[in-house]
């Protein structure tokens, strides 16, 4: 059944309006046009795009959603990285009601790129099969191409309640003169993704934080974080025997990227989780703006 709710979390995403048309009779024919808009949508457009995409799904639009994705769209869930073919194909076997939303929250990039992560709920069947109500914490990643607004990138996790008791903790963490953390982030994210998981594994969480924009957010299972509750709940886990795999990086734009990989944890329940981080070059210092961890069980027989 987990796999199956795996499979049902593949979300397609429905076509961004084009731009508006331009108005040429009061132009300065000797000023150049801007082709593209001086800011990025609004929150109540991307709110009201994300409540769309789930609207086509429930029509079963298929067009409509396959055109909204961009090339290099990638897809994250429990049961995988999925590409955009991977998703138009399954996502045909979904019959989607009764959806609900809450917990909005709106992370601008730039311009040409934000990010909106929210709870989405609902019932419904999979190739014919009814599935339990299932409860969602989605993302995705929205950019400006050529004009359009397309989807990049998403990821879904089964909503958790926070655990009765935390994994266990780590010793208390060596500071950063008696042992260095590298800390130079570069335009190779897998990289400067390692980077952040050394400082973990060293517990040096003075050194994790610089890696983190000011408005950070993490979405977990058991909830939505910003920097510095991010920091403190990562603070009291031991991640010395972590082992990261199955890597993927998907260059974005000049100034932002995508990194997703396996990351396996002993003494997590569960302990494996794909986890995925958008990094953003921030007046030449590459950052990490957000992350989002997907829990795989071991129900799923993987």
């Amino acid at each position: 059944m987990k796999k199956l709710w795996a499979l049902i979390s593949l979300l397609i995403l429905v076509p961004a309006c084009s731009k508006p048309t331009i108005n040429t009779a009061n132009l300065n024919t000797n000023k150049p046009v801007e082709t593209k808009p001086a800011t990025g949508p609004s929150e109540a457009e991307i709110t009201a795009k994300e409540k769309d995409v789930w609207d086509a799904i429930e029509k079963k639009y298929y067009a409509v959603y396959s055109a909204a994705l961009d090339n290099d769209y990638v897809e994250v869930t429990a049961d995988g990285v999925f590409d955009k073919s991977g998703v138009v194909n399954t996502v045909k076997e979904l019959t989607l009601s009764d959806v609900t939303f809450s917990d909005w929250k709106f992370l601008p990039i730039d311009k040409d790129a934000v990010i909106v992560t929210y709870t989405v709920s609902y019932k419904g069947s999979f190739q014919g099969k009814a599935f339990p109500p299932a409860s969602m914490r989605a993302t995705s990643l929205w950019m400006n191409r050529g004009g359009k607004w397309l989807s990049v990138y998403h990821q879904e996790t089964e909503v958790a309640p926070p655990p009765k008791t935390p994994p266990p903790a780590g010793k208390p963490g060596p500071s950063p003169a008696s042992k260095p953390v590298e800390t130079t982030t570069g335009p190779d994210v897998a990289a400067d993704e390692k980077l952040v998981w050394d400082a973990l594994k060293a517990a040096n969480f003075d050194a994790f934080g610089n890696f983190l924009a000011p408005e950070f957010i993490e979405v977990e299972a058991d909830g939505v974080f910003d920097r510095a509750a991010s920091t403190k709940g990562l603070s009291q886990m031991d991640f010395t025997k972590a082992e990261l795999s199955e890597w993927k990086t998907v260059k974005l734009n000049d100034n932002v990227s995508l990194v997703t990989y396996l990351a396996k944890i002993p003494g997590f329940k569960p302990d494996r989780g794909r986890h995925s981080t958008i990094w953003v070059n921030r007046s030449g210092k590459w950052l990490a703006l957000f992350h989002h961890g997907t829990p795989i069980s071991t129900a799923m027989g993987k």
